[in-house]
């Protein structure tokens, strides 16, 4: 079957197996791997992209699903080689981390300041809950999702 959506900012077109999953076009057949499949079963969120501006996981999406959207993958975020500002956040309050859950940790944060622009700390916690991190605890994630909705109100619009 035939698909067309915006990927990133850019008009796509491409012919996929009616079973085909996101997470497998996107790493596969678009060279997108900042969008990880960690557990395959929707459980830990690093495989996390926006689809119309809201979180979805990816390794539970067929990608005949994406016809006529607009998907964001961590790779879209920037733009002009500037970082968006939570990815700044995240870089600044050292919520990096191992790195493997960061793409699905930054794209459920821009999706929530997107919703809720200024969260309490709970808020931020509970916006993030889908997304698991293996290394240590969630205190630098939830600083950087402050600042950065913080930078976001200062006018950042990155």
């Amino acid at each position: 079957m035939k698909l067309r959506f915006v990927l990133n900012g850019e008009s796509v077109e491409i012919e996929v197996r009616p079973d085909r999953r996101v997470v497998d076009l996107l790493r596969e057949d678009f060279g997108l791997t900042g969008t990880k499949e960690c557990c395959g079963s929707g459980e830990c969120g690093g495989c996390t992209i926006l689809v119309d501006g809201d979180c979805r996981l990816s390794c539970l999406m067929l990608a005949a699903q994406l016809h006529g959207r607009e998907v964001v993958t961590i790779e879209g975020l920037s733009r002009n080689d500037r970082l968006h500002a939570v990815q700044e956040a995240f870089m600044e309050h050292g919520a990096v981390q191992c790195g493997f859950c960061t793409p699905g940790m930054v794209l459920a944060a821009v999706s929530l300041l997107a919703r809720q622009p200024r969260p309490s700390r709970e808020q931020i916690r509970e916006g993030l809950s889908g997304n698991i991190c293996r290394c240590t605890g969630y205190v630098k994630i939830v600083d950087a999702v402050e600042a950065a909705a913080l930078k976001l109100a200062n006018g950042d619009r990155r």
